[in-house]
């Protein structure tokens, strides 16, 4: 790889190292374990009706096995176009399983092109079923790949879960509340690399434009480069520092309606400044497909009216990813 060249940001690119000031850092174990579940969800409750964000650690996943998910990304992105190409998500239809080429996403059209590749999969299906259920794509030239990839995606789910046991604690709910949404949920997981960008870098090309997640809840792994910044409630991005053995977790639209904007589905963005190679690993767990999800009742107050109609989870997420792909907008 070449000598790293710092980019040069434009003015609005630049992040503030202060005030919300900073994600806060909740220690998850006595969560996982149970021994104060309480504790975790005050910590939880602070933190995602400040910021909608927070780094978790002590979550239970070993590091290691974290790293060999990076490295074998790092891998199949050092493919050969032709051959990543060969998985491209338009084959799968409404699935929307498989490789994403440098813009061939955008995740705010009207602003910014992403200048990301990615790769998506999920829970295996065998035939497609409908919008986010149907047969992974894997590459043949990596037979390791699909082992890794998918048991860290079973990892994921198990994790999440336990964080909505926590966020459902945290907002005085049942533990189990959200079981009843997420019997068969739509979950993405993707591999993500960002080239490094140089010169003058201004608000039109960016690793990822401005958005807010778009489902329940995200778990993203980072590695070391940094990028990822967040908004807090004055306008100012704040850096989502790298943190060795911690995700980064933030939540998404559906549960900022459900809270009835309690929580916060915050904007974050990622803008590669840094001259290196980047690669993130993020999680997206959302609801059922046909789960209605609207403001619950003790969020709905004289001072807090009600803000959101109910929107149907499958239909609210594919109209947010019909937006962002050439191929669904063709459809």
């Amino acid at each position: 790889m070449s000598k790293d060249i710092v980019a040069k940001l434009d003015d609005k690119l630049r992040a503030k190292r202060e005030s919300f000031d900073k994600i806060p850092l909740v220690d998850i174990a006595p969560l996982l374990d149970g021994s104060n579940k309480q504790m975790v969800a005050k910590e939880i409750r602070w933190a995602l009706s400040n910021t909608g964000f927070m780094y978790v650690k002590n979550h239970g996943i070993a590091q290691d096995f974290v790293d060999s998910v990076f490295d074998v990304s790092r891998r199949f992105f050092d493919l050969p176009m032709s051959q990543k190409m060969t998985l491209h998500i338009s084959k799968s239809d409404v699935a929307l399983r498989g490789y994403i080429e440098p813009f061939g996403e955008n995740t705010d059209p009207g602003k910014t092109k992403d200048l990301k590749e990615c790769f998506d999969f999920g829970p295996e299906r065998s035939t497609l079923e409908g919008p986010f259920f149907g047969p992974n794509q894997w590459p043949s030239s990596l037979p390791e790949f699909r082992e890794l990839t998918y048991g860290y995606h079973q990892k994921m789910v198990d994790l999440a879960k336990k964080l909505l046991q926590g966020i459902a604690l945290s907002l005085d709910l049942s533990e189990s509340y959200f079981e009843n949404l997420t019997r068969n949920p739509i979950s993405i997981q993707r591999l993500l690399h960002y080239p490094p960008q140089s010169g003058c870098v201004g608000e039109e090309i960016i690793g990822i434009g401005a958005h807010t997640d778009y489902g329940n809840l995200t778990v993203l792994a980072q590695d070391d480069v940094g990028g990822l910044q967040v908004m807090n409630r004055h306008g100012d991005w704040i850096e989502g520092i790298p943190i060795h053995g911690t995700f980064v977790i933030n939540i998404g639209d559906l549960i900022q309606r459900l809270t009835n904007d309690l929580y916060l589905a915050n904007m974050h963005r990622v803008v590669n400044s840094s001259g290196r190679e980047r690669y993130s690993i993020p999680f997206f767990i959302d609801a059922d497909f046909n789960a209605i999800i609207e403001p619950l009742p003790s969020f709905v107050t004289d001072s807090n009216p009600l803000r959101y109609k109910p929107v149907i989870c499958g239909e609210h997420k594919f109209g947010r990813f019909a937006a962002s792909y050439a191929h669904l907008a063709k459809a």
